[in-house]
């Protein structure tokens, strides 16, 4: 009997070791799955982070976006308002094609055929061309008074023979200087507003080989910039 109760507890004693065993390697398994579900949580949380700060910066440049749109419109509006207030007011000159009104990504530009301006070789305005430049003065001062404005002088490739300038260079730069000076010191509007360009006849918008065309290239341009734009394209 007592070699039976020895072998009984023998037994009872293994199979507790074996079971403590099985419980250990069950825990070292449970213990590999929660550290590797730990990781997965870190690398969730730092995915939802980089989520997180990517949909910041999206909804900021969004914003931002929005408020360029914004400003876009309220630059164009201003234009297209100038732009109307000029057709009316420069009606016969448009419609007798001494004038000419577009809307280019330069801006609003005015443009003027120069013998409406000035006498052929000339850079003093004619009487005539006051009022011309009146009513644009008027609109500088009031609709798009806020934007910068280029002056261009532009001529046609005939040489200059009998006016002294040396070349159709100083003709175009003393014309667009003359529209300049009278914004300024006649009608009184702020000069760091303005800029003047003289282009010659580099920058024709017709053929030089006809009268017509040469006609369309002698030119005074009148760029109103878009607000925010101190700098003119190039045309």
């Amino acid at each position: 009997m007592n070699r039976v109760w020895a072998l009984a507890l023998l037994l009872a004693l293994g199979l507790t070791g074996c079971g403590t065993i099985q419980r250990a390697k069950q825990a070292d398994v449970l213990e590999a799955e929660v550290k590797h579900l730990q990781e997965q949580r870190d690398d969730l949380a730092a995915q939802m982070k980089l989520r997180d700060e990517e949909l910041a910066r999206l909804y900021a440049e969004q914003r931002r976006l929005q408020q360029e749109k914004q400003q876009v419109v309220e630059r164009v509006d201003e234009l297209a308002q100038a732009k109307e207030r000029l057709a009316h007011d420069l009606r016969q000159q448009i419609g007798e094609y001494q004038a000419k009104l577009t809307m280019t990504e330069r801006g609003l530009v005015i443009t003027f055929l120069a013998e409406i301006l000035f006498d052929s070789g000339k850079a003093v305005i004619r009487s005539e061309g006051h009022g011309l430049l009146d009513k644009v003065a008027e609109v500088l001062a009031t609709t798009v008074k806020d934007h910068q404005v280029a002056i261009e002088g532009h001529t046609d490739n005939e040489p200059i023979r009998h006016s002294g300038w040396p070349s159709n260079w100083e003709l175009s730069a003393h014309r667009a200087l003359a529209v300049l000076h009278y914004f300024v010191e006649t009608r009184g509007l702020p000069p760091g507003r303005f800029q003047a360009t003289g282009f010659g006849e580099y920058h024709p918008v017709a053929a030089n080989e006809t009268p017509q065309g040469r006609q369309q290239n002698r030119r005074v341009e009148i760029v109103i910039l878009p607000k925010g734009l101190t700098k003119v394209k190039s045309s």
